[in-house]
Formats: structure tokens, C-alpha cells, sequence
């Protein structure tokens, strides 16, 4: 079974949405037969390539980095997004972090780069905000070896 893993930006503009999701089912479609698909359920690119790889066919592990993980979901539409999806995952992994900071999501995603055979990225090339982000897990997984294949719009920029 291939296991792809996803790591991405929480805000991705509009204009970017039909895009990335493309370049998504690109990938997930060209992986095809049996998958698993790593994501965290964050807002954006995690819920985009969960959603979508459950369509193809995918089972989904869902990483949970900390006890509280759920309560940053602030609206009542990104929560029910994120226990929609959850409930959904055939497997859920849940780290021993208590509360959700910098460093259980850094956790979160190396397990998912550790744990995955290609990592795909909606990333805009640009430095992480904080530790954790996208680009420290895109250097991570490089660092293993592992393939990463980068979706984003040419020219656009992240707020």
C-alpha cells in the first residue's frame, strides 16, 4: 500500500483553491490502487488532500498532535469539517502532547513524513512562520529521502 502524506498552508487564498486541488487529485490519481493517506485535518491543504484522497479511494490516518488539537478548530464549520473527516479515518494516531503548540505540530508532521512513502506539499516556497510549518517538515522529509512534490499557484502570494 503507498502511503502519502500531506503538509500545507492553513490559508490558502481563493483564487489558489481549484489549483491546488487539481494538483492534489494529480498526485493522488497517479499513485492509484491501494493508498493511505497521513494528514493532521488542519483548516486548508490537510482537509483539501483528506477529502480528496478519501474520494480516491484512500484510507485515512489521521495524526492528532496534542490532547486539545480539536478546541483550535474556532468556528463551528471548521470543527464539523475536521470530526467529519475524523470519523471518517480508518486509523488515528494521537501524539503525547497535552496542549497544541509549536512544537507538537513539528512532531506531527515528521511522524507524517516519517511515516509516509511521498509527502506532498501546498507551499509556497517560503520560510515557515513558525516551527512546524510547512517549509520545516517540506526540509524535513527532504532530509530523509523521502520524495516531495510541491503544489502551489505560480505568482501567488500567501497573506
Amino acid at each position: 500500500m503507498k502511503r502519502i502524506g500531506v503538509t500545507g498552508h492553513r490559508n490558502i487564498p481563493a483564487e489558489a483553491v481549484a489549483h491546488i486541488r487539481a494538483g492534489i487529485l494529480a498526485v493522488l490519481q497517479e499513485h492509484g490502487g491501494a493508498m493511505e493517506a497521513l494528514s493532521s485535518l488542519a483548516v486548508g491543504a490537510d482537509q483539501i488532500f483528506a477529502d480528496l484522497a478519501l474520494d480516491c479511494g484512500a484510507e485515512l490516518t489521521v495524526v492528532v498532535p496534542s490532547g486539545d488539537y480539536a478546541d483550535g478548530f474556532t468556528g463551528p464549520r471548521e470543527r464539523g469539517c475536521y470530526e467529519a473527516l475524523r470519523h471518517r479515518a480508518a486509523r488515528q494516531v494521537s501524539l503525547d502532547f497535552p496542549h497544541a503548540t509549536d512544537e507538537a505540530y513539528y512532531a506531527a508532521g515528521a511522524y507524517i513524513a516519517d511515516n509516509c512513502d511521498h509527502l506532498l506539499a501546498v507551499w509556497d516556497g517560503r520560510p515557515a512562520r513558525g516551527l512546524g510549518g510547512t517549509a520545516d517538515i517540506v526540509h524535513y522529509a527532504r532530509g530523509l529521502g523521502r520524495p516531495v512534490t510541491v503544489v502551489w499557484r505560480e505568482g501567488l502570494v500567501r497573506d
